[in-house]
């Protein structure tokens, strides 16, 4: 005897039951959100701020990447968000403006996980629960809400998790591999009792995960409790980038190291090893104060990889790595020292929307 139809409506559908899957950051986007910094708590230098800003919006229009939707808080907000991107060589014409109140910028921790149904052609929402990263940050509940504020205006399919999650602690390559922390998920200052299996299982059900790589070390500063793009982030199919600190008196040196060796014994879900290439860290503090900077921490748009640079001596050197992972990209470097005040850079800021 088949289920009844009380049973049956107690289902809750899944984006991979339904087709759909996180698709490789790389891949083909239509959009990218933003949302316009306004508290000066996370960014004491408000004018520096806005300045990258810019230089992000600017970079993308001049290498044609993919259309930017930007969110800001009212009228007054997009009025100097326009002046600020006609004043810095930018377009307004390019730019989509959604009105919504927010606290903070770190849009991809918040903001919508895009899924894709490749065979209908169809966009989708993961929506996680956001708690201010292990109800560190009260102030920042409201930034919950920006999800289905999106999705008022473009009406897409919503799966939500019920999980308390952010986007920025998770990374796939488009093949059915995710890399993630220890740290996030299985905070229990996100989901007390949550363990692996579980997690696993989520990752299958609302992201298309079929193998799941767990690191188990963040870097000084990070108040996410240990994202995991700051850490390593796919390049490619079989390729990862692997944050290093040489410095052996450092503080992220032996974190890093222990992440590097993770990864070095690492296997695709075919059994294959990943190709580890480091990347150097910089040097950030505000007084005795450690900054997160990372890096790792680069957006990959269609046309171009924005690369966080902090005016230290290892701007170069990763600039180069990163360009050379992705040919065919034009690698822009973006002056980051003004955002990392608030704790994180280019990745944590974004959110790719993906062509279905």
């Amino acid at each position: 005897m088949g289920k009844s139809e009380k049973e049956n409506k107690s289902i809750v559908k899944t984006p991979s039951g339904e087709g759909y899957f996180f698709p490789a950051e790389w891949e083909k986007h239509d959009a990218v959100f933003l949302s316009w910094p306004h508290d000066t708590t996370s960014f004491p230098d408000m004018l520096g701020t806005e300045k990258a800003y810019v230089a992000i919006i600017t970079a993308l229009q001049e290498t044609k990447s993919e259309k930017v939707r930007l969110f800001v808080t009212g009228e007054k907000m997009q009025e100097r968000a326009e002046k600020a991107i006609l004043e810095n060589g930018g377009k307004v014409s390019g730019v989509e403006f959604f009105t919504h109140a927010y606290q903070d910028v770190w849009f991809r921790d918040y903001g919508p996980t895009f899924v894709v149904n490749r065979q209908k052609k169809r966009l989708g929402i993961v929506k996680w629960k956001f708690n201010g990263y292990g109800s560190r940050y009260p102030e920042l509940l409201i930034d919950d809400k920006i999800p289905d504020a999106i999705n008022a205006a473009m009406k897409l399919p919503v799966f939500r998790t019920g999980i308390f999650f952010e986007g920025g602690a998770f990374e796939m390559n488009g093949n059915g591999m995710l890399l993630t922390t220890t740290l996030g998920m299985l905070n229990t200052n996100r989901n007390p009792g949550m363990d692996m299996e579980r997690a696993e299982k989520i990752f299958r059900q609302f992201l298309g995960a079929e193998k799941t790589i767990w690191l188990e070390h963040g870097i000084g500063g990070d108040d996410t409790d240990g994202h995991i793009d700051n850490l390593a982030r796919f390049v490619n199919g079989k390729t990862i980038l692997c944050a290093l600190e040489e410095n052996e008196k450092d503080s992220n040196h032996h974190g890093l190291a222990k992440n590097h060796e993770k990864l070095l014994g690492a296997v695709d879900n075919s059994g294959k090893k990943f190709g580890i290439v480091g990347l150097p860290m910089p040097h950030v503090w505000d007084g005795k104060k450690r900054l997160p900077a990372s890096y790792a921490n680069f957006y990959i748009a269609n046309k171009a990889v924005l690369v966080p640079q902090f005016n230290d001596g290892n701007d170069a050197e990763a600039l180069s790595i990163i360009k050379k992972s992705f040919p065919g990209r034009k690698a822009v470097g973006i002056d980051c020292s003004k955002i990392v005040y608030g704790n994180g850079t280019l990745h944590c800021i974004t959110q790719q929307q993906p062509k279905p």
